[in-house]
């Protein structure tokens, strides 16, 4: 007798989730039943292309970093490698003191590796501590765990903190870098550190040595994240259930049952949870209380992104975006100058695109519940922070040449890699039960190429368990 056919249930249908269900159909062939439930009407998650002036582009994630393996191998696999394209050479700007000044380099994810990579931008008295720095008296415990922002403060000075590694992990992490985990934002330093390196001066140097060159950083995909989403749906060949809430999992007979609500109830072998931490906190609420403790006390930094379209020629200041510095003045936190950043949305006589970020963790942007209009506030205020930006540059003013605007709120966001984070989900994991596995952006990192390595591997563990 033939053994029955898998049934597996993935909940969440984000690239995590959808890197799970293809992952699956290819370790369980073509009669296993694979279900994606996903609440909001259309899967992807934060991975969202519209047309705006009509241009597709990115108003979730925009790029991923294509030193790692796991998106390049994905796409590859799923036939998009012709469509994998790299940033022009324009470089990005820091934006401080009213003034745009050149992104420090070399550095390690806005840590400076020398003096000369932040004059200028940083305070001279802040200059002459990083100088000195390595013939200062060192310490630092192995295993020890502070916050990004606190270290660099102390060792290298507080501008070079609010001006050059804020600036640069704001855009990954929606959070301040006293909010960040060393070991979180950049573990290769943390292990540099625990490894007995005499200072951080050393450390970062190290590190940045080791990474020089090598070709691009970054990479996209030719019509947007869209064609990665559309391509995993088909090759996953999953049954897609959207607007579908899970309230919750609980142990039956031949594995496990979801409960979906007004639908009723289903049965499933195994289940891997591809939501954000608070959310399957809540799924799990009932199987695994403690695990959903853990889950649950996951803080979460929301955003909101003003996608611009301008009219065609019109000029931007010669980057590919700018990074505000914190406490500088404007209210958006980053733009990117998506026609200059990449080729294929310059020229053809399409709109300049233009994006704009808000928000961050302890600095919510509110809804229209809280704030009737704020989207239009948020909206004008891109605009004039905009206008601001290319002045000081000594360019024209674009806010009168704006051809469409869409205004995209992340609520739930990204998960904060506060000091400890990875620790508590190395504990998550050990509390979750067999047949039901954990993905997404809190467990590995928040990046595209972390969540499709890390949907991976919950697959590998769930199918082991089910052998």
């Amino acid at each position: 007798m033939a053994p029955r056919a898998r049934r597996i249930a993935v909940v969440g249908g984000g690239v995590s989730g959808l890197t799970a269900a293809y992952r699956l159909r290819q370790a369980l062939g073509a009669d296993a039943q694979i279900d994606v439930h996903e609440a909001g009407a259309r899967p992807g998650g934060i991975l969202s292309t519209v047309d705006v002036g009509g241009r597709a582009v990115d108003v979730g994630a925009e790029a991923f970093i294509v030193r790692r393996p796991e998106a390049v191998d994905l796409v590859g696999e799923l036939g998009l490698a012709d469509r994998v394209v790299s940033p022009t050479a324009r470089r990005p700007a820091v934006w401080s003191a009213g003034r745009l000044h050149p992104l420090p380099t070399p550095a390690l994810m806005g840590v400076p590796a020398s003096v000369d990579a932040v004059s200028g931008l940083v305070d001279p008295a802040d200059l002459d501590r990083l100088a000195a720095e390595a013939d200062r008296a060192w310490r630092w415990d192995q295993g020890a765990d502070p916050s990004l922002g606190e270290v660099i403060a102390d060792r290298f000075g507080p501008t070079v903190v609010t001006r050059s590694v804020d600036p640069m992990l704001g855009g990954v992490y929606s959070s301040l870098s006293t909010d960040i985990g060393v070991r979180e934002a950049l573990p290769a330093l943390a292990a540099r550190l625990d490894e007995g390196a005499p200072n951080l001066t050393s450390a970062v140097a190290d590190l940045v040595g080791r990474s020089a060159g090598g070709g691009p950083v970054f990479g996209t995909l030719l019509g947007g994240y869209r064609v990665l989403i559309d391509a995993l749906i088909e090759a996953a060949a999953a049954e897609f259930r959207l607007n579908s809430v899970v309230g919750g999992l609980e142990r039956s007979a031949q594995g496990w049952t979801l409960d979906l609500g007004r639908s009723g109830s289903a049965d499933y072998d195994g289940v891997v949870v591809a939501l954000p931490a608070w959310h399957a906190g809540r799924v799990l609420q009932r199987a695994a209380p403690e695990l959903a403790r853990s889950l649950q006390g996951v803080r979460r930094a929301s955003s909101v992104v003003v996608s611009i379209a301008l009219a065609p020629g019109t000029p931007l200041p010669d980057h590919s975006g700018v990074l505000v510095g914190t406490g500088e003045g404007l209210r958006a936190k980053a733009f990117t100058f998506s026609s200059q950043k990449w080729a294929h949305l310059s020229g053809d006589d399409g709109p300049v695109s233009v994006r704009a970020s808000f928000g961050r963790y302890r600095a919510a942007i509110p809804d229209d519940g809280v704030e009737p209009g704020v989207d239009e506030r948020i909206r004008t205020e891109a605009l004039e922070d905009l206008d601001e930006v290319c002045r000081a540059a000594g360019v024209s003013a674009p806010s009168s040449a704006v051809v469409d605007v869409v205004v995209q709120r992340w609520t739930d966001g990204l998960p904060v890699y506060a000091p400890g984070h990875l620790a508590a989900m190395a504990e998550a994991e050990r509390l979750r039960p067999p047949g039901v596995v954990l993905a997404g952006s809190a467990y590995a990192g928040v990046g595209v190429p972390a969540c499709i390595g890390r949907a991976g591997r919950a697959v590998t563990a769930l199918l082991d368990e089910l052998t």
